[in-house]
């Protein structure tokens, strides 16, 4: 899932706080859709109400549930509910109608995006769309997939585990997603089967005849782009605009696990010599990696050598600790897709290499936490039926090798998080899946946005989409990070509005620059 966001970091505009929480904190009113024609601007077939506090007091923010069946080839059995939130245009008066947005994972929620995004989703559209955002099936408040009945159990479970260095360690850990499979399934029991990116594409399209558009305008952010590519390919005559950032490669996504996990990583190593050599070039003055006569390069392999042959001293952690090397794997994930954190990274990998891994071993702890494994867990369940594993988690032995050499960096962490899970019996059975094809042409040429140095969604994954979709059009920003958000561009920003309202794509090949230097 070239990171699909996964372990519960949200995809949101930078003016949003980055949180690692992924478990919803508030529940929407409970609504049935309501019947016949509404006023124009109104939503016809949704029943919009007051959200749950503190959000109750927003009058631009209004909340609901829809309900959609489990299972499309049975559609008068159970039914699902799906947590619904909009943010009203602020430009009523020119309102177009309903701009749908989905933040990636799989798994992250679409409510708590708007929540605390919708104003900015709303200047995306220049003010002239309702902001909608849900939580799709399987997560958050939409009849989320379940792994234990006890908070307690669940935090018992994940206690103490990390990323594992080959040896024993990594047996443990295989085992491990075995129960975790068993105990999913029984669980969570039928909804696994009805989990899929296209059963998700389905449900928006209901979404779209709910909200009364009659055709759909969507921004899709990071694994959002596989959704909007799959609905785009299972209805491409429902799209009027349709914005994507951050691609995920579709192709190798729904090829299986194994290709979805090294598509996932293929491009993080290169972005971090970028990061290297950017804060090479930035000096002693801005990066602190560069304040020795020692080159960034040698300083941080020399650190990663270290942490390989022993664990770091990490002596100012809440509390004191040790970082391992897995940990030290982990702790890349974050600061790599989030630009404003180079110089911070730069200092803790500094200072690691220093024999001070504080900084490091911290923000390793926040990606091992029961509610970071939760999201981890809910996103291998979407991406197991998209491209279940061909290989048995057994062998690990010989598929983490392969993974690494995608990458280094990432390709043992994602591989034990996304592969492992899938690979050791998970019980979902793929019967809703869809794996193409996926060249559809729409109306509207599609916009695919893409950072040139995206560690999660590459920007290689940007090119492949459009040349199979039919007539997409790929704009390019030179900055870091995923999506493209995180290096603002006014240049891209302008070009986001200008598509949205008026339908209109950038010449081909357009290219823009960030609006500030990586390390300020």
């Amino acid at each position: 899932m070239a990171e699909r966001g996964v372990l519960g970091r949200r995809a949101v505009p930078r003016t949003i706080a980055v949180t690692c929480a992924i478990l919803l904190a508030t529940a929407c009113a409970s609504t049935t859709p309501t019947a016949g024609a509404a006023p124009a601007g109104a939503a016809p077939g949704v029943a919009w109400g007051p959200c749950a506090p503190p959000h109750d007091q927003d009058p631009a923010l209004q909340c609901a549930t829809v309900p959609v069946p489990l299972d499309r080839s049975a559609p008068g059995g159970r039914q699902i509910d799906l947590a619904v939130i909009r943010h009203l245009a602020s430009r009523p008066q020119e309102r177009i109608g309903s701009m749908l947005v989905n933040p990636g994972g799989p798994g992250q929620s679409g409510v708590e995006l708007v929540e605390g995004g919708g104003s900015d989703f709303d200047q995306w559209g220049g003010g002239r769309f309702d902001v909608v955002g849900w939580d799709p099936r399987g997560t958050n408040a939409s009849s989320p997939v379940e792994c234990f009945t006890d908070p307690s159990a669940e935090a018992a479970f994940w206690n103490g585990v990390t990323v594992p260095t080959p040896g024993p360690e990594s047996a443990a850990y295989q085992q491990r997603t075995v129960d975790l499979a068993q105990r999913c399934g029984a669980v969570s029991g039928e909804l696994l089967d009805h989990i899929s990116t296209a059963d998700t594409a389905r449900d928006l399209e209901a979404l779209r005849v709910a909200v009364g558009d009659e055709r759909l305008t969507y921004v899709g952010l990071s694994y959002g782009t596989l959704i909007g590519q799959t609905y785009a390919n299972l209805f491409p005559d429902k799209v009027r605009a349709m914005l994507l950032d951050g691609l995920i490669d579709a192709v190798d996504d729904t090829a299986g696990a194994e290709a979805r996990t090294a598509a996932s990583v293929a491009h993080t190593d290169e972005v971090f010599a970028a990061f290297r050599a950017a804060c090479q070039t930035a000096g002693p003055g801005r990066c602190a990696l560069a304040r020795h006569p020692e080159p960034v390069d040698q300083r941080v392999a020399r650190l990663f050598d270290a942490a390989r042959r022993a664990p770091i001293p990490a002596p100012h952690a809440d509390p004191p600790g040790e970082l391992t090397y897995g940990e030290l794997l982990t702790s890349t994930f974050n600061p790599l897709r989030v630009p404003e954190q180079y110089p911070q990274f730069a200092a803790d990998l500094d200072a690691a290499a220093d024999g001070d891994a504080s900084g490091l071993e911290s923000a390793a702890r926040q990606m091992a936490t029961p509610a970071a494994d939760r999201s981890a867990t809910t996103s291998s369940a979407i991406s197991c039926l998209d491209g279940p594993a061909t290989r048995p988690s057994t062998d690990w032995p010989t598929v983490l090798p392969d993974l690494t050499r995608s990458s280094t960096l990432w390709g043992p962490v994602l591989g034990w998080w996304l592969w492992a899970p899938c690979a050791s019996g998970w019980p979902g059975r793929p019967t809703d899946r869809y794996s193409g094809p996926w060249n559809a042409r729409t109306t509207t040429p599609i916009l695919l946005v893409n950072n040139r140095h995206d560690p999660a969604t590459g920007y290689r994954n940007a090119q492949a989409a459009e040349r199979l979709l039919g007539n997409a059009v790929l704009l390019t920003s030179e900055g870091y990070g995923h999506p493209t958000y995180q290096d603002p561009s006014a240049c891209v920003d302008a070009a986001r509005v200008r598509y949205l309202v008026d339908l209109v794509t950038p010449p081909p090949g357009t290219v823009c620059q960030p609006d500030g230097p990586l390390f300020p």
